[in-house]
């Protein structure tokens, strides 16, 4: 165990070390070959899909080749994608899994996320949707993807994954009060060893938790990490990717203050790129 411990923060250390270097080489939708690591070459390609061609100018923030690297991902995993929404990501991950691998989407527990029993019904409609819309975001047939919601869940899937990837929605679980029931679902979905890579809005690690208690966006990354392992899994370990140190992450209406939703136009944001993000890695504990 120990050994493999061991090992996985090597790899997790290489990563840390390549990411920033890495991340400097991107333009809005440009990208060298040549400046990449060989283990990132399979991603590169999928993220100049043609499909992707809206979703380009902001690579430049979200580093996804690079995000996706530190997650450790490999062409042939079963990846569960948390709350897909409008399929930016999805864009990446299905060309990337379409030959050997299998992107899941997996969606909260609708009882969990809102009283109210017509947003209950959209939202599930929304996991039946789930593969009509990813083949219409990425071109490749519906029937390569499948979608549940963490309350209907087949048996059959429990133990068969061998990544979760959540990006900017772990604070809809904390405001919810929710996270902890639903990251113990996601963790019985994957197999030994495998893991959980976050990406969410970073809150100042002195901010009051009356504005990193997920309702500003905003999270406090000791917070985020303590859930982790508390509900059964292992810090592997962060990475700076996708930090923002222009960000001052205390606006009074939120992230939402932040690009590209820009809500209040105030000018001083406007070209500051997106919020601060804290980018975590998680195994799950034996």
């Amino acid at each position: 165990m120990k050994a493999k411990l061991a090992l996985l923060a090597a790899a997790s250390a290489t990563l840390l070390a390549a990411a920033p270097a890495l991340a400097d080489h991107h333009e809005a939708g440009k990208m060298d070959h040549a400046k990449h690591h060989p283990m990132q070459h399979g991603l590169m390609m999928a993220a100049q899909s043609e499909t992707r061609a809206d979703d380009k100018a902001r690579d430049q923030y979200r580093h996804p080749i690079e995000t996706l690297a530190f997650f450790q991902l490999q062409p042939d995993m079963k990846v569960g994608e948390y709350e897909p929404g409008g399929g930016w990501y999805s864009r990446i991950l299905a060309p990337y899994l379409a030959e050997k691998g299998q992107l899941v989407g997996l969606f909260r527990d609708p009882s969990g996320a809102t009283s109210d029993p017509a947003r209950q019904e959209k939202m599930r409609a929304g996991v039946v949707a789930f593969p009509e819309y990813a083949a219409g975001w990425t071109g490749l047939p519906g029937e390569k993807f499948f979608g549940y919601s963490t309350d209907a869940i087949p048996a059959g899937e429990a133990g068969t994954f061998d990544r979760i990837v959540i990006f900017r929605m772990m604070h809809h679980l904390f405001r919810t009060n929710t996270a902890d029931s639903e990251i113990k679902a996601l963790r019985s979905l994957l197999k030994d060893g495998g893991m959980i890579g976050i990406v969410q809005h970073r809150a100042k690690a002195d901010a009051p938790f009356s504005y990193a208690d997920g309702n500003k966006g905003y999270l406090r990354e000791a917070d985020v990490i303590a859930l982790m392992e508390i509900n059964g899994f292992d810090f592997v370990g962060k990475s700076d990717i996708n930090a923002n140190p222009k960000d001052s992450a205390d606006h009074p209406d939120g992230v939402w203050e932040m690009p590209p939703v820009w809500r209040t136009k105030r000018e001083e944001l406007k070209d500051l790129g997106e919020s601060d993000r804290m980018t975590l890695l998680f195994k799950k504990r034996d």
